[in-house]
């Protein structure tokens, strides 16, 4: 299925290991009428696309195991249309090496990240 035009109502997966960091990004997405998955590794991402793949992943760029980057890398792998926006509390200059070969759509910092800045990058990167 092609990706939608609109983000609204798009299903997003949010990919973030710090429970609290989890719930506050749900939350304020959940209240704009986005069909939320969410996990807590990059091995559960991968696992939780096989249930419906996402038109969205938003995906911490440090976590232990599998860090963002390697995740973006094995999820584009699996379906190279599915868009992903790398999250971080750093500048992206401070983030680990690979964040602009690993299929990642955009970076956004975690204190940038609000609905206006979710369909602004959609409008340019997914639909």
């Amino acid at each position: 299925m092609p990706p939608p035009t609109e983000l609204a109502g798009a299903r997003l997966l949010i990919v973030d290991d710090t429970p609290q960091n989890l719930r506050l990004i749900s939350d304020f997405l959940a209240e704009q009428g986005f069909e939320l998955m969410l996990t807590r590794s990059g091995a559960q991402a991968l696992e939780k696309i096989h249930l419906g793949t996402p038109d969205l992943v938003l995906l911490d760029v440090r976590m232990p195991e599998m860090d963002g980057i390697e995740a973006a890398r094995r999820l584009t792998a699996v379906d190279p249309r599915m868009v992903i926006f790398l999250v971080s509390a750093n500048e992206q200059a401070d983030a680990p090496h690979g964040v602009g070969s690993c299929g990642a759509a955009a970076f956004v910092r975690k204190q940038d990240l609000a609905p206006s800045t979710l369909h602004r990058l959609w409008a340019t990167h997914g639909a």
